[in-house]
């Protein structure tokens, strides 16, 4: 079955989510060999930490993101899977994870810690909502009905199969 545009819209835009969230996955690792955002955060936060707990606790933050990225990449390949297979529990699965993803991504981005800032700095707590806009856009165009064409038997996306 050939995709139809809104289809290939819809995909490329689930694509971009994935995109992004590798992005922002990635870019803490960025920031610790370059900028040091996260590192002079905490010790903005924390001025009496030595170096290695600055350290550690950069560390941590790179292990915790990490693991959210990973799950949000599996997230975006399993609905995007489910998406391109038409499965008829594609549009609140997809509408349920960009629900997850805009919620990890606000917790990332407002969560204060005990030193009264929040807890990443706001460049990588931003980036971390990046991929929620993209969400934004799949699941739009997800539940919007794809314009009439001129084609009579155009299915609407995803077009829903037994199972």
């Amino acid at each position: 079955m050939t995709k139809t545009r809104h289809q290939r819209w819809t995909i490329g835009a689930m694509y971009t989510g994935l995109g992004l969230t590798a992005a922002a996955t990635a870019l803490p690792y960025a920031d610790r060999a370059t900028s040091h955002l996260l590192a002079d955060h905490i010790r903005a936060g924390y001025p009496t930490y030595t170096p290695a707990e600055v350290d550690s606790a950069v560390t941590t933050y790179l292990v915790l993101l990490s693991a959210i990225g990973v799950l949000g990449v599996i997230g975006w390949l399993w609905t995007t899977w489910a998406v391109k297979a038409g499965k008829s529990w594609a549009r609140p699965a997809t509408t349920a994870m960009s629900l997850l993803s805009a919620s990890v991504g606000l917790t990332g981005l407002l969560t204060m810690d005990t030193s009264g800032e929040t807890g990443l700095p706001p460049a990588l707590g931003w980036a971390g909502m990046a991929p929620t806009l993209a969400a934004l856009l799949a699941v739009t165009l997800l539940w919007r009905r794809p314009r009439d064409s001129g084609r009579a038997s155009e299915p609407t996306l995803p077009s829903i199969r037994a199972r």
